[in-house]
């Protein structure tokens, strides 16, 4: 027998594992097990038919570091990514509103490969891959199968779980059950663990059969030339104005996934939620975008949108086996792409469980603290984006709050995953101080960037900046710095230069901020800052970023 087929015994089907959905997050939750635990019997129960269809109808194909080193490195899954999706050239950002001319707006991106990799997933093509890759590592994958009933056990019992699959009614019982459901929730309803958060924004998305060649938007030879050698149509493009974002995504199967996401309140779902009317929109508010887009050879491929997409939940982990992974339990926002990282860590955190489970220890207390940890995170990163739309559009103010959201992500959360000491308790009670410092600073930071890029309502778009973020070494430094094998000595003493590094580039932005508007709030900065006078570090912000227009060139 299989040691990872659920088995048979008394009529009814056991596993170890049942995890509901078989998706992003379910697939790698149970090739992660696997690799871990060989011996363990792991069922995955998806409601589509498999193979699924390319450029399949999911948002989530971008992956930045943690998400990326999570497939390539953690399953070992690099070989498919370089040779069946798309290397990226980094996350760039257009500040174009209302503007035709892209040559002469401002542009945030890289002109060469940052050292630690990411990619572009074709959703479909890649769950395709971990659907068979899982039935080769002996996962007992369930496609066509739909959840019936479920029952979850709060003794020392199985759960139960009933589906339908084959034409026939089928139950199996298993010592944990993981919700990898995505927004069906499956355990989130029966338990009523939805819970809101105050991120109020929308989106739609829609896939052409076709790409358009953002290199070729104009004929100006020095824009063309702004940032090669890299190619624009492999980047994870946002076309920015206010209080909204535009995506391109190109796709190894030759589609191209296209999605407006907005602030609610700004740009309302009912302007957008059809093809015809996302069309328009983008008319309006991208006219070089909706010409590119605009021709009869790129065949609408499918539209969806959804409203409110950011949610939080009462409850991911459970004393009683249970678990929830992915969007089955919480979302953010698309914006800086880290659905994959949070399925990364949220999978990593329930193998732990799994593992300390059938190693015979008490999980309650560890649940309940990577549980915190989690939501720590959650609630840390959404602070990136909530109350932050209205700013998107500004071309000064925005480059600066994409590059401190980057040095807070390099020089806290993802040296902790890269790591490998994300669950690791007697690390992160010596690191505790770091992030408790990371995030009040991270607060205020964002304050202080609304409040600039708010008052200063009307930014002249015209500069045509070229803000290239691999020219910035200590940007190269940090993302490169993510694979070093650091003992705990050292990797402590790395988290110390790296919260000087994000204190220097603080007091830089607010001293900038104070030169655009004297009278701006500190937001706490002031006192933040003060305890560590005396410290200051080399220049982190590129004089030529600021200077005059004309000194730049």
């Amino acid at each position: 027998m299989n040691p990872g087929t659920a088995h048979t015994s008394g009529g009814d089907a056991r596993a170890d594992v049942v995890i509901l959905g078989g998706g992003l997050a379910g697939l790698t939750l149970a090739l992660q097990l696997r690799q871990r635990e060989p011996t363990l019997s792991v069922t995955v129960i998806e409601r589509r038919a498999h193979p699924v269809r390319e450029a399949a109808h999911k948002v989530g194909e971008s992956t930045v570091e943690i998400g990326a080193h999570y497939f390539a490195d953690v399953l070992g899954l690099r070989d498919h990514l370089e040779a069946e999706q798309v290397r990226k050239y980094g996350l760039r950002y257009f500040f174009t509103d209302r503007e035709y001319d892209v040559q002469a707006c401002s542009e945030m991106g890289v002109s060469k490969l940052l050292p630690t990799p990411s990619w572009q997933l074709d959703r479909g093509r890649f769950e395709n891959f971990l659907g068979d890759r899982a039935r080769e590592m002996g996962v007992d994958f369930r496609d066509e199968a739909v959840v019936r009933t479920l029952e979850l056990s709060e003794t020392d019992a199985p759960h139960t779980v009933a589906f339908d699959h084959a034409g026939e009614r089928r139950t199996l019982e298993a010592r944990w059950v993981v919700d990898a459901s995505g927004r069906a929730g499956l355990i989130k309803r029966k338990l009523g663990l939805a819970m809101a958060n105050d991120h109020d924004c929308n989106a739609v998305w829609w896939r052409i059969d076709g790409q358009s060649d953002l290199d070729q938007w104009s004929d100006d030879p020095q824009w063309r030339d702004r940032f090669t050698p890299a190619r624009r149509v492999n980047s994870t493009n946002h076309m920015c104005g206010p209080g909204y974002w535009f995506w391109l995504i190109p796709l190894a199967s030759g589609s191209h996934s296209l999605g407006i996401v907005c602030d609610a309140k700004m740009h309302p779902l009912e302007t957008m939620n059809t093809f015809d009317k996302a069309m328009d929109w983008l008319r309006t508010h991208q006219p070089r975008v909706h010409e590119a887009l605009d021709k009869p050879e790129y065949t609408l491929q499918d539209f969806l949108f959804l409203r409110h997409f950011s949610h939080g939940c009462k409850q991911v982990y459970s004393r009683h086996r249970w678990a929830l992974t992915g969007e089955a339990g919480l979302f953010l926002d698309p914006f800086y792409s880290p659905g994959s990282d949070f399925i990364a860590i949220s999978n990593t955190y329930v193998c732990e469980l799994i593992g300390k489970d059938r190693a015979g220890e008490d999980i309650a207390p560890y649940a309940d603290i990577y549980q915190q940890l989690y939501f720590s995170f959650y609630e840390n990163t959404l602070t990136l984006y909530q109350d932050q739309y209205p700013i998107f559009g500004h071309p000064q103010v925005m480059p600066i709050k994409v590059l401190w959201d980057y040095v807070y992500y390099w020089a806290l959360l993802a040296p902790l995953f890269f790591s490998r000491r994300q669950a690791d308790l007697s690390i992160l009670a010596r690191l505790k101080p770091a992030f408790a410092e990371g995030r009040a600073l991270n607060l205020a930071m964002q304050a202080l960037m609304r409040e600039w890029g708010t008052r200063d309502a009307t930014p002249d778009l015209r500069e045509a900046r070229a803000y290239d973020q691999y020219q910035v070494a200590w940007c190269r430094e940090m993302n490169g710095g993510l694979t070093d094998e650091l003992d705990d000595a050292a990797y402590i003493a790395r988290t110390q230069r790296s919260m000087a590094a994000m204190r220097q580039l603080a007091s830089e932005v607010l001293a900038l901020a104070r030169a655009a508007i004297p009278d701006i709030g500190d937001h706490g900065l002031d006192a933040l800052l003060a305890k560590h006078e005396g410290s200051a570090q080399a220049p982190m912000l590129p004089a030529h970023w600021f200077a005059p227009v004309a000194e730049a060139a």
